[in-house]
């Protein structure tokens, strides 16, 4: 079902926010996959994962060139620390007949990085489809991008519907 293929848009130091979300879901996968701890996955990646080799290894070889780790800590704590509000957006948006837990381990990881990513609301929604579109499609040869695309475009229209209502934004007080 997962099949790697060969992006160099995902590539090299012309991405690097591309690249540390591309980090950020095969950390979430290993922290699900292994039951390890967060923190513990993060340090392994900043110490062992990030970086030019002097080979050049990439994305195959499990390198992470050229990624904003800021960028990849950010997402996976978010990913971890939300996780029950992540499930829910992805409950309410799946059918169903398609649980969470029947999603391939990839697109939960994937799912998991974009609606933490989106919960923090910094970046605009179509950046984040735009960008999880792309990871999607690294990861996927079948219909899974399309998946993502539909799944991520309803969370986002309900984030934003539901931000709509909130009578006091983010980082202001109702003084």
């Amino acid at each position: 079902m997962t099949e790697l293929h060969d992006h160099s848009e995902l590539k090299g130091a012309q991405r690097p926010r591309t690249a540390a979300r591309v980090a950020a879901v095969q950390a979430l996968f290993q922290i699900e996959q292994n039951n390890d701890r967060a923190e513990t996955v993060v340090q392994q990646f900043l110490v062992h994962r990030f970086g030019t080799t002097l080979n050049n290894d990439s994305f195959e070889e499990g390198y992470v060139p050229e990624a904003d780790t800021n960028l990849f800590t950010d997402i996976v704590k978010q990913a971890v620390s939300r996780n029950s509000a992540i499930l829910d957006q992805l409950t309410a948006t799946l059918p169903s007949t398609w649980p969470v837990a029947r999603l391939d381990p990839v697109l939960r990881a994937l799912f998991a990085a974009a609606i933490g990513e989106a919960l923090e609301g910094d970046v605009p929604a179509s950046v984040i489809i735009n960008e999880y579109m792309d990871i999607a499609h690294g990861f996927f040869s079948g219909e899974e991008p399309k998946l993502v695309n539909g799944v991520l475009d309803t969370v986002m229209k309900r984030l934003a519907s539901a931000s709509d209502k909130t009578p006091v934004e983010k980082g202001n007080s109702a003084d």
